[in-house]
Formats: structure tokens, sequence, C-alpha cells
């Protein structure tokens, strides 16, 4: 993958000086200098190597042309011979100038470098001879402009090349202390389970006529727990009463990390009985098992950060199992003759080096899942972990809490969602090996990549862009969307769009040393092994079809389906009574179309007398919004609208003109809701358009109402509109037994709320 070397693994061991040794073993190939074209050595030549010369693998035969010059040949013409005696004053002037040396590499470094440690620094300074040759396993890395990176900022996607060497993969082993014995073997473990799983064709071809079989279990925090699958075969499994750290089988050292990473979630006897909580034990059960999960339960509020934490231990967990055995191959196939051993025994890796990617829809959620990955790989240990560009990335990803407006006062959910820095256009690429962390790693160079729909949408690109990439997602076996709903409020399309392109073959070879690829992941059949993991605050239409349409996991699926006994109208403080009007639609794709008919014909003509002022219309599809827009301006009726796009001036203008009774309409958009949470004074007759997509929505919208109480009370009215495609939605408002009657009857439902809590 990469690699430097045209000569076998013994003769490159094989008469080297003490130096070469050394460097060697820090950077895990030789020094440019000391490369042979023959058997004997000769001092190098400009313009006159042979075409044996140390090159890339991945190089093709148009960048080798003779009248092309590379960088490497250049840095190569310019070195001079240095007999053994030099080297071996260079040797002692090294030590005895150590620190001078450091002091003047901890100048060149980038902000973040203050992370390493001593003997890092040492390793870099002594690089500085090839700092401007990126490493041979990092070819998008050599001039600083490879694929999708980081900073959409900066034209150069990462500059951090003294350290290429260190989190190269190709050319790096298992530490010596360590021994093969982190690298994942024990056929219990669920990781060598899932990878070593072998699928036939026949098998691949009937996925996608096969039923789905499904069965359900009660478990005690998760509730009701579906486990489904379209292979033949379906296992499903309770969580045992105690589980510990050594069963779950987590590499080295996040058994000792995990406890003081968790802490702060565990106390009294729970503490010392269970390293996680009673939620987290079930969900990474389920993890750990490699199978698809769906958890439409996660809110900010609640358990927010505890299931952060125990998806990051995941991660971590997979990451260090997947680089463990490859640099365990590395070593064995470094101890071995060339051309010895099975080729299938090395196989251990995917078309390109991502494993892992984290879908987040803010910055300040990149940074706590980053900050989650020191800790787990720090613990409390008292050596500190190598964080390249720490300071960069706090920098980037933190926030200023004087930027915050002064006395804003909002709802906690809004504070629990909107905290810290909520840009959402990044993407980061993170890099582990061995205690070691390098963040803003090139997208090809990177174990995990954190990144928001709209940073990863602008480098997908579309079909007939010139400039888009996405080789990157070909080899993802983990995949993480995190708060699935707020996608909802920004832009589903995006995600629908990234779904589309995960896991397809790349249209480049990227460097990939095909004997060390997997086979299923060779035959295109690595969504069938990817593990995906699903969290959001609701059960939505459209997060339900990305599981089941996307989610095709070897292992099965599980997803938590439990059922709301009550729903949000119980939250609402005002008397105020409530007309579900139920319209009918043939199919789901002539729902919108059938909603519209039925309001401009059947509702709207009920509110246009002056009688019924002070009308708010809440919308939730933004498309939706526009159309009757479009229909109040062609009508010429006295409205005014506010959605997410208003500039603040119109907004004020809008809600002042509704408040004084000088628009008889105003239509709201729920996005602005979601984004602003401002109190629309005024309100005496309430329209849902549609049902809100967060159900609490509703009793928000609801107690707007008596913001103006002026003994109007009476007049007050709620219409709602739904239909039977609206089920799930319908539930989260009225609670499922009332639902499911109303479902069931063709009737209008007319429910009155006291206000009396």
């Amino acid at each position: 993958m990469g690699k430097r070397g045209s000569r076998s693994q013994s003769q490159l061991l094989g008469s080297l000086t003490k130096k070469q040794k050394k460097h060697l073993r820090d950077f895990g190939e030789e020094h440019p200098f000391y490369d042979r074209v023959s058997k004997k050595e000769a001092k190098p030549q400009t313009c006159q190597l042979s075409e044996s010369s140390d090159t890339s693998s991945s190089e093709s035969e148009a960048e080798s042309e003779p009248e092309q010059v590379s960088g490497y040949h250049r840095l190569l013409a310019t070195l001079k011979n240095v007999s053994k005696e030099d080297e071996e004053e260079e040797e002692e002037e090294e030590e005895e100038e150590g620190d001078s040396v450091m002091d003047e590499t901890e100048t060149n470094l980038e902000d973040g470098d203050s992370d390493i440690s001593e003997g890092e620094e040492m390793a870099a300074a002594s690089a500085d001879v090839q700092s401007s040759v990126a490493s041979p396993a990092d070819p998008e890395g050599r001039d600083g402009h490879g694929p999708p990176g980081t900073s959409e900022e900066s034209p150069e996607e990462f500059t951090d090349t003294k350290h290429e060497s260190l989190f190269s993969l190709e050319t790096n082993f298992l530490e010596e202390e360590s021994g093969d014995d982190s690298s994942p073997k024990a056929s219990q473990d669920p990781f060598v389970q899932h990878v070593n799983t072998k699928l036939k064709e026949k098998e691949i071809q009937a996925v996608a006529t096969n039923p789905k079989t499904t069965e359900q279990l009660k478990w005690p925090v998760l509730g009701q727990v579906v486990f489904s699958s379209k292979f033949q075969k379906l296992e499903t499994f309770k969580p045992p009463k105690d589980i510990d750290l050594k069963s779950v089988h987590l590499q080295k050292p996040l058994e000792s990390t995990w406890i003081k990473t968790n802490s702060q979630f565990l106390s009294g006897p729970q503490k010392s009985s269970s390293p996680f909580t009673p939620l987290q034990k079930e969900l990474f059960l389920i993890m750990n098992s490699y199978r698809d999960l769906f958890y439409p339960e996660r809110t900010a509020l609640k358990n927010g950060e505890e299931i952060r934490r125990v998806y990051c231990l995941h991660i971590i967990n997979h990451v260090l199992k997947a680089n463990a055995q490859v640099l365990g191959n590395n070593s064995r196939r470094r101890s071995q003759k060339l051309g010895v051993g099975d080729d299938d025994d090395f196989r251990d890796q995917g078309l390109t080096r991502p494993k892992v990617l984290v879908v987040v829809p803010f910055r300040e959620a990149a940074l706590r899942v980053v900050q989650l990955f020191i800790s787990l790989l720090e613990g409390d240990s008292k050596k500190k972990i190598i964080v390249s560009n720490k300071k960069r990335f706090n920098g980037e990803y933190g926030s200023d809490p004087e930027e915050r407006p002064p006395n804003l006062k909002r709802p906690e959910d809004y504070e629990a969602v909107f905290v810290g820095n909520i840009d959402d256009h990044f993407r980061i690429g993170v890099a582990i090996l061995q205690r070691s962390i390098r963040l803003y790693a090139p997208f090809y160079s990177s174990d995990i990549l954190i990144a928001s729909p709209l940073g990863l949408r602008t480098i997908i690109g579309g079909e007939g862009e010139k400039k888009r990439d996405f080789d990157f997602l070909s080899s993802i076996e983990l995949l993480i969307i995190d708060q699935a709903d707020i996608y909802l409020m920004q832009n589903w399309e995006h995600v629908l769009h990234l779904m589309n392109h995960m896991n397809l073959l790349p249209l480049d070879s990227h460097g990939v040393d095909f004997s060390r690829v997997r086979m299923w992941s060779l035959n295109n059949w690595s969504k069938y092994y990817r593990q995906t993991l699903l969290f959001g605050a609701l059960q939505d239409a459209q997060i339900n079809s990305v599981f089941n349409k996307h989610c095709v996991n070897v292992q099965g699926q599980v997803a938590v389906r439990n059922v709301p006994m009550t729903g949000s109208i119980s939250q609402v403080l005002v008397q105020l009574p409530h007309v579900f009007q139920r319209m009918e639609a043939e199919s789901l794709a002539s729902v919108i179309d059938a909603r519209f008919n039925f309001f401009v014909n059947k509702i709207l003509p009920q509110f246009r007398d002056a009688v019924m002022s002070h009308t708010l219309v809440y919308v939730p599809s933004y498309f939706d919004f526009v159309r009757l827009r479009n229909y109040f301006k062609k009508e010429e009726l006295n409205f005014t609208h506010i959605c997410e796009y208003t500039q603040k001036s119109g907004v004020s203008r809008a809600r002042h003109f509704f408040l004084q009774g000088e628009k008889q309409f105003l239509l709201l958009t729920e996005r602005f809701h979601f984004y602003k949470r401002y109190t629309i004074k005024g309100i005496r007759n309430l329209i849902f358009y549609e049902l809100p997509t967060y159900p609490h929505f509703y009793s928000d919208v609801c107690n707007m109402l008596r913001a103006t109480s002026r003994g109007e009370e009476a007049a007050w009215t709620c219409t709602v509109l739904y239909s039977r495609y609206d089920a799930q939605r319908l539930a989260a408002v009225v609670g499922v037994e009332r639902a499911a009657q109303m479902l069931q009857s063709k009737k209008n439902v007319h429910l009155f709320i006291t206000g009396e809590r």
C-alpha cells in the first residue's frame, strides 16, 4: 500500500549502519539518501535513476515518464554521500545538541503540536531533512492539496507533513512491548467474527428478494426491541444482568480509561458493580454485536451525552482493533522472507483507509467527540498521548461564551441543542495509531471522518460536476448518524445523497495494496458489512426509510419501537378546543396535493371572515409554505409570513402587523420556530397545516395563545389536518390509543383541553 522498497526484507535489514537502523526504526523506511539502484553502492547521479528505483506502487506509467522529474528525485540529486565516520560524528553531535534541536523544532511545529511528547519531538527533528517530501503512504499529502480534508477556509488541506510517517499504517509495526497480544485474535471477539464472516454469491443475490424476518423482544431499559434481517439466519439475544469489561473484548487501554471517562454517569453502588449505566449497557451490547441500530429516543436534555460516550467507546475499540490487525500483519510480513506465506492471511484492509464516519450536525458535537477520543486513549495515565494540531482544532471548533447574546431566554431543549459552536459546514479527518491522534489528517490517511451532512455534500458533489470525490466512503465499516432529527430541520436531501454514495467502488486506487484488501471489499460487498448506528429524538417516516432501505448488515438490524402512551397534547396549558380534521389520500405520493386541496376548499373558507382574524397557520414543510404563500398572494388575502430566511426586520414587522390585527393571516414555518423559538403574540385561531415534526412543538405553539390573554379564551380555536399516513406524528401528539381510534374512524375528532394540570 504505497510502500517503499524494491529489495527484500532480509536485504533491507542487512549491513545497515547505526544511523540507518535508527531512521528505519523511527520512520519505517530508509532515508532516501541510502536508496540503492543496484547491489553495489554508487554515488547518486542526477536524472540517471533506473525505472526500478523506489517509487510508489500506485504510480502510473504517465507519472514515471523520463522527462518528468519528481520532487523526490530532485531532493535525492542534491544529497551528498556521507561516510560512516561522518555518520558517527553526526550522531554524537545530535546527542549533544538535542536540546537546541528540540527548541528549534517546537518553533517550526504548528500551534497544536505543543501536545507532542519530547520523544516524538526528537523524532520530528530528525525528520527535518525530508520535511518537503510526504510519506509514500500518503501520495495526496505531498503538495498539501490532497482530497477533501478539513478546513474550507484554507486552500491547503493539511500541512503537518513532519508526522506523516508516524501515523502511517503501512510503515509502522506493533510496539515491541505490546507484542502480538494487542492484535485481536480470539475467535470470540465480535470484531473478528464480523470481518471474517463469509458470504456466498447466492446469499447476496437473494437479499433483494428475501422478505425481512423480524422478532420482537422486551428489554428492561430500551423497551420494545425489534430484531430483523434479510439474510436467512436471524439471531436474537437478551442482555445479561451483569457484564464486565473483559467480556466485551475491549482493546487496550480502553478497559482502564473507560471507567474514568464514564465516571460522571456512574454513582453509588452502580459505580462499583458495572462500568455502564443500564442504558449504555444495552446499547453497547447491540453495538458490540455489530448489528445496525436505530434508537429514536436520544434527547439532548436527558441521555444525549450518555449515548455519545458509548458510541465513541465503540468507535475507538473498532479502530484500535482494525489498526492492531494491520500492524500485527506488518510485523509478521517483515519477519518472513519475501514470497513465503499466503497473501490471504494478510487481508486486513479496505480499498481506502477511512473506516469510521461520524455524522454530527454542529461543530460543538464534533468537538465533544474528539475530546472523548482523547479521553478514551489517555485516561488518567501520566504519559500524555500525542495530539497533533490540538490548539488549531480548539480554535476552529470551540466557541466564545461572550459571543452569545445576553439575557437570551429560550426553552431548555433549545439551550441543549444550540450550545457552543453551531456552524453546520465542516469536515475533519482523524488518524489514530498507538496512543497518538492526528487531527486534520487528509481523508485518505484518516481512520475516522467527522463531518456534517453539508460538509460532506460539498465534497461529494453532484452528477456532472468536475470537482467531486466520494472514494473515501468506499470502505466505511462503521457509520454513526447522531441527532438525525436535526437534519430534518437542516436539509434531509444531504443525508439521502450521502447514503447513495456509501460503499461504492472507488474510481482511483489511491495507492492501495490489493494483496491486503479483504475479499468482500474487492467483491463490492462492503455495504453488507457496514454497521450503521442511527440516533434521533423521534420516530419519523423519513428516518425510518433510511434505516430500512440502506441498512443491510449481514449481522441484522435492531430498532427500538416504543409507542407513546401519552401525547404532547397533555402539555397544553390553555383551555382550547382541538378539532382534528381528517383528509383522505389515495397514496403516500398524493398526500401533498390532497392536503393542499383540502385546506383551500374546506378549511380556508371558514377563516376568511373578518371575525376569524389573528389566524396563525403553522406549516412544517418549506415547500408547502411556498405553495401556500403563492396562493395567498394570488387570492390577495390579507396575510404576512415568516420563514427561516426572513430578515430580522421582516420578522419584527410581521409580528407587529399580526399582533395589531392589520394582517389577518400569518404563515409560520416549523424551521423558523426550531431555530428561533419566538413567541408569536396575538393568536386567536390556530391551524396546523400538518402535524409538527417534533411532538412538543404542538404544545409550544398552543401555549403561545396565553401570551396575550385578554378574556378572549372562549373564542380560541385550534384546527389540525391529518391523514392515515400521519400515524406516527399523530400518536406522538394525542397518544397511541387515541390515535388508533382516530385512524379507524373517518369522522373528525373534537378534543377539549381544560388546561388544569
